[in-house]
């Protein structure tokens, strides 16, 4: 099986990520329309005290959720578990270049990335058919929500 580290896995990411993104994460609750169109998703909303959920699911099975804070309306953590990885460029907006970034820096496994910085913490991990991951803004969690409640 390839190993992929350092270099080889920002590369990979890179050619990953398509030229256009959105700005999911940190971004207001209209990028997840956004990102359900470039999805070509089924959206569900789930709403709850704190935040909504905007579950997608994508053609090919994957589900995307989109937390987003009903006291400010931005999104606030993204989610995903699938047979394939979604576009984590778009997943991620600003915070893909953090990804990309650490890749040379932190712990890197040829199974899984975790970048825990105070503004962003990126969990991204699986294998062939079978990927899961998140990541959170740690300062805009609302207040009472656990970082185990965003799946």
């Amino acid at each position: 099986m390839l190993a992929i580290r350092g270099i080889g896995l920002t590369l990979l990411l890179a050619a990953l990520a398509p030229l256009e993104a959105t700005a999911a994460l940190g971004g207001l609750a209209s990028s997840v329309a956004e990102d359900q169109a470039q999805m070509k998703a089924m959206r569900q909303e789930k709403a709850g005290a704190a935040y909504t959920v905007h579950e997608m699911t994508t053609p090919s099975g994957t589900v995307v959720r989109e937390f987003v804070s009903s006291a400010t309306g931005q999104v606030f953590a993204v989610a995903w578990e699938g047979r394939f990885m979604p576009d984590l460029k778009q997943l991620l907006g600003d915070h893909f270049a953090t990804l990309v970034d650490a890749t040379d820096k932190v712990r890197i496994s040829r199974s899984h990335a975790l970048v825990s910085r105070p503004e962003v913490v990126i969990h991204s991990g699986g294998h062939m058919r079978d990927f899961a991951g998140k990541a959170y803004l740690p300062g805009q969690l609302p207040q009472g929500v656990r970082v185990d409640d965003l799946r």
